[in-house]
């Protein structure tokens, strides 16, 4: 009997190596001597960098930069075991977490630690890199980025904006001559699983603006000053972001990448599966267990366990979903080769107990969910 066993993590409460390891030992009280493979996964988000360090037996570098809000903090990027692949994750330096939520201004929040993480790497000598971009606080469209790399966002009166998207309208020139030269002879995969465009009802702003503390007023202003943008991006590059999928990743920095970098957009989760060698594992299978803090009908747009039950299924081999929290529409994964979804609360609790219990509640739910999967299975 093998078990592959690829969570992501449920966020708040475990880390997706974390889960992995509860999953497992979930697992062994039911079946002691099934061979389980942990394969702890994430989707371009918070804990990708973590992940693909370690299973490539790689390291962490960490560095001072500046945070979303403009204050120092602390930061990092991964060397992968090759010992020349670069994986930066935008939540380690502009990430929601690094601001208190009653303190979260997408008006003020900039991305230029996550430049410096890149400028960082690169005069380390790295040429390639693995940028995920999911959990930022921001919604400047990459333009603190960008200036961290030497890019003049200019104002009418020929000064520097300064930072986050209210900033945005004031610029009046782009001029690329500091732009760091390393950066076209670099090569750059973005890890993301958004395909909202930058501008629009169904972009960054409107879409995400919210969740990163935006009222209704900042969602329109933020909106405007995006296109302002994307406007002069295209008078300087010839490039036309506003419409292009994944450009409204991260508060608009998928469109940053897009125009002055030179990448491949992908899923961070088809990112991650390459790196673990999941369809070499897959390999006599018997089942597959993922999961995350929540599932709903938005799980199918690329999230991990999404991409996790795509690549089992092209082998036939069924997955179990486990989580905390089942919302509407999750039927649809049954299409994709998911065979159950299943919440690990067994009892009326509140969140911050679900979160604070979130271990032995997985394991305990793994142990179930298997005992009553293979017994189904040997009854066929």
């Amino acid at each position: 009997m093998k078990i592959i066993i690829a969570p992501d993590s449920f966020k708040g409460s475990l880390s997706a190596i974390e889960a992995a390891n509860a999953i497992n030992r979930g697992i062994k009280k039911a079946f002691k001597k099934a061979e389980t493979v942990l394969l702890p996964v994430g989707d371009g988000g918070e804990g990708t960098m973590e992940i693909l360090v370690a299973v490539t037996g790689g390291e962490i570098r960490a560095i001072s930069v500046t945070g979303p809000s403009g204050s120092e903090v602390k930061a990092g990027y991964g060397i992968l075991g090759d010992g020349e692949t670069c994986v930066i994750e935008m939540a380690s330096a502009s990430g929601l977490h690094l601001i208190p939520e009653e303190k979260l201004s997408p008006l003020q929040a900039t991305t230029y630690g996550t430049g410096q993480l890149i400028q960082r790497a690169l005069d380390d000598g790295f040429t390639s890199f693995i940028i995920g971009l999911g959990g930022s606080a921001t919604n400047d469209g990459g333009a603190g980025m960008l200036q961290a790399l030497g890019l003049q966002l200019l104002d009418k009166q020929g000064n520097e904006i300064g930072y986050g998207g209210g900033e945005l309208n004031k610029i009046k020139r782009i001029d690329l001559n500091s732009f760091d030269k390393r950066i076209k002879d670099s090569q750059f995969i973005i890890a993301s699983d958004v395909q909202t465009p930058l501008i629009g009802l169904d972009g960054a702003s409107h879409v995400f603006g919210p969740q990163k503390g935006a009222t209704a007023v900042d969602v329109e202003l933020l909106d405007s000053n995006l296109t302002h943008w994307a406007d002069e991006i295209a008078k300087a590059t010839g490039i036309k972001i506003h419409e292009q999928p994944g450009a409204g990743a991260a508060g608009g920095s998928g469109g940053a990448f897009q125009a002055f970098f030179p990448v491949k957009m992908k899923r961070g989760i088809d990112v991650v599966l390459d790196y673990i060698k999941m369809d070499d594992e897959l390999t006599n299978a018997d089942l597959v267990i993922t999961g995350e803090g929540k599932v709903d009908g938005q799980t199918v747009l690329g999230k991990t366990p999404m991409g996790v039950a795509q690549a089992a299924k092209k082998r036939n081999v069924p997955t179990i979903l486990m989580t905390g929290s089942i919302g509407k529409g999750v039927e649809v994964l049954y299409d994709y080769g998911v065979v159950s979804v299943n919440s690990i609360i067994n009892n009326p609790m509140t969140l911050k107990e679900a979160m604070e219990h979130a271990g032995e509640l997985l394991e305990l739910s793994a142990e179930q969910v298997v005992r009553s999967y293979f017994h189904c299975s040997i009854k066929k």
